[in-house]
């Protein structure tokens, strides 16, 4: 490695894909009882999660601080190694801004090292598949300057498109009024969602019915996907499997040679977006 890769929590890796990233560790409370999260997100009971906000649970999440970062990162720049965090979009948490904050400090203590935050302007897969390309360049001996820039000109690639199964979710965090969750909801409207060139997330679609709403985010893929000849294509599932798994079939019609990773998707992002949450992440050429 000739770099080290950091990630947390948000970026939704399982543990197949963890080598060579460290995860920060993540808090989050169900109800004020506090969960940390620090690994392989096949290892969180998906079903109790979201079956907890389908019973009305008060769940809160918080983004890391920068005292966390200068704590995690100073020994692996005493070690003499550079460093590469991959954050979740500075458009939806202030993480980034604070993750940039305790790299300012530590240049200031360690200016031979390199200390390089990305604004992924993703969330869940949207930071993890960067973590993964970032851990890949380390192990084939990309110097990390170049791997930085590798890493930011990828962003503007990476696509990101979901559906919601409960609009009352997205009405909480201001994405959609309260009117428009109650016409929604009786009238089975579905929106497509998707991170946009500044990391905000915004409906670029409204579909009747949640099949029509995989069906299109399918057609999303179809059409702006990039033809790389080892893909990876990742789903996640706000406890929707079989819905993950119809996307995955629709997806391998159209390009049966792609590598395609399920996943539940991460308890901080999906406190805001609910059960039922369905997104795909891929390299596209654009967003």
């Amino acid at each position: 490695m000739t770099f080290s890769v950091y990630a947390d929590g948000t970026a939704n890796l399982p543990g197949s894909l963890l080598n060579g990233i460290t995860l920060l560790p993540s808090e989050y409370t169900v109800n004020g009882e506090t969960h940390t999260y620090t690994g392989d997100i096949e290892s969180f009971d998906v079903h109790a999660y979201y079956e907890s906000l389908r019973n009305g649970a008060d769940v809160k999440t918080s983004l890391l601080n920068t005292a966390l970062f200068l704590t995690q990162f100073e020994p692996t720049l005493k070690k003499g190694l550079d460093i590469i965090y991959i954050a979740m979009s500075s458009g939806i948490s202030g993480t980034y801004n604070a993750a940039c904050t305790a790299a300012l400090q530590l240049a200031e203590e360690y200016p031979e090292r390199f200390i390089h935050i990305v604004d992924s302007h993703g969330c869940g897969f949207g930071n993890g598949m960067l973590a993964v390309k970032a851990a890949e360049l380390s192990r084939d001996g990309v110097e990390s300057r170049a791997a930085a820039q590798i890493l930011d000109e990828l962003v503007p690639h990476c696509c990101q498109y979901f559906t919601v199964d409960d609009l009352n979710f997205l009405k909480r965090t201001g994405r959609v009024s309260g009117a428009t969750a109650a016409i929604g909801t009786a009238l089975s409207i579905k929106p497509i969602l998707f991170g946009d060139a500044t990391g905000h997330i915004i409906s670029c679609a409204k579909c009747h019915g949640r099949k029509k709403a995989i069906r299109m985010l399918a057609d999303k893929y179809i059409e702006k996907h990039m033809d790389l000849p080892k893909q990876n294509v990742y789903i996640s599932h706000g406890d929707c499997r079989s819905d993950a798994e119809q996307l995955k079939e629709m997806i391998l019609e159209e390009t049966p040679e792609v590598n395609i990773i399920i996943c539940p998707h991460e308890p901080f992002s999906g406190a805001h977006v609910g059960p039922g949450m369905l997104g795909l992440f891929f390299l596209g050429n654009e967003r």
